[in-house]
């Protein structure tokens, strides 16, 4: 069997491709090759709608495709602004109401309504975050890398690499506006890129780009606070060169984290533990390639791709379904400078 997935590329827009369920096989087979730099890709909760970067502009912009057979793409609307320089993320509110980006060069976040047909219209909120960090060449300023919601879609966090802060917004479900709530700092000149939640308990594993670990924060779900616990090595060795996390996900159980790392160009894998309240690191796989910028999981849980973006390669792994463990599936699938690789 076969199912639809989305490459978000540099240079080469969005690549529509076919996945083979078992051994992840990719054949390319469309796309918007027009976009500029549709870095990260996100699926309405329905998964009829395919959302898009586009930084052809000088500030961000952000664009909706309705997902047909086969996984073909048809434009809704036109494109919108998120108001800042550089989007880099963004992904959908669980209500589906709300598309959430944000701007890693202005290190700004936006909030976009979605209409009944999945269309985007003009921006309802965009907040400017504030502040630096010890990092001279990468924090001189606020960068926000990545805007997600909890699982229970109650609040909506920005991870900002620039400030070392993780901000916790309140959405308003009917303007459309984002009010703070809370802020969790990591340590100094840790560089906080990406997060993800554990599906069913309250904990959040943060990746850190800058000095490479990877923390646990206890997640309060009332108050949406964050606290941030112990932080750990995401590679079991010096790699012999600096080491760059990027994504971080988790496994449909809560059992198992994976994690990019660029300079060694791994993929680590976590042991969930302590009901969620700890992480230990197992091992790490070749990526298939070089610069591994994201990774994902299929929706069976059964495969996982890596986009490896100086490598030019798709790196595609098996998943042990007892002991999450990886193993190569074939070989990388060549392509272009990859920012994102999306399974359906």
């Amino acid at each position: 069997a076969t199912r639809p997935a989305y490459l978000g590329t540099y240079g080469g827009g969005i690549i529509s491709c076919t996945y083979d369920t078992e051994t992840g096989d990719l054949t390319e087979i469309g796309g918007f090759r027009w976009i500029t730099n549709p870095t990260f890709l996100a699926p309405s909760p329905s998964g009829e709608v395919l959302y898009a970067l586009d930084n052809a502009t000088s500030t961000g912009q952000v664009r909706a495709f309705a997902r047909g057979a086969g996984g073909a793409l048809t434009e809704l609307g036109s494109a919108q602004s998120t108001g800042g320089l550089n989007v880099t993320h963004l992904s959908v509110h669980p209500s589906g109401r709300h598309l959430l980006s944000a701007n890693y060069g202005a290190g700004s976040v936006a909030v976009h309504p979605v209409r009944d047909d999945g269309s985007l219209g003009a921006r309802t909120a965009l907040v400017q975050h504030h502040g630096s960090g010890p990092d001279p060449d990468r924090q001189e300023g606020p960068h926000a890398h990545q805007m997600l919601t909890d699982p229970e879609g109650r609040y909506v966090f920005a991870v900002d690499l620039g400030t070392d802060t993780v901000y916790t917004y309140r959405l308003d479900a009917d303007s459309g506006a984002l009010d703070p709530v809370a802020e969790e700092t990591s340590e100094p000149g840790a560089g906080p890129r990406h997060m993800v939640f554990h599906p069913t308990a309250p904990y959040a594993y943060v990746a850190n780009e800058l000095d490479s670990t990877v923390s646990v924060c206890a997640y309060d779900r009332e108050s949406g606070r964050l606290t941030r616990g112990e932080s750990l090595p995401t590679v079991p060795r010096d790699p012999g060169t600096r080491n760059y996390p990027a994504e971080v996900t988790i496994s449909e159980d809560g059992r198992f984290v994976y994690l990019s790392n660029r300079g060694e160009d791994s993929v680590a894998r976590f042991a969930v533990g302590d009901g969620g309240g700890s992480l230990r690191l197992l091992d790490t796989v070749p990526c298939g390639g070089s610069w591994p910028r994201h990774i994902s999981l299929s929706p069976s849980g059964g495969l996982l791709f890596s986009a490896n973006q100086y490598g030019r390669t798709v790196g595609v792994f098996t998943v042990h379904p007892d002991t999450g463990a990886l193993t190569p599936s074939g070989t990388p699938h060549p392509t272009i400078s990859l920012g994102c690789v999306l399974p359906m």
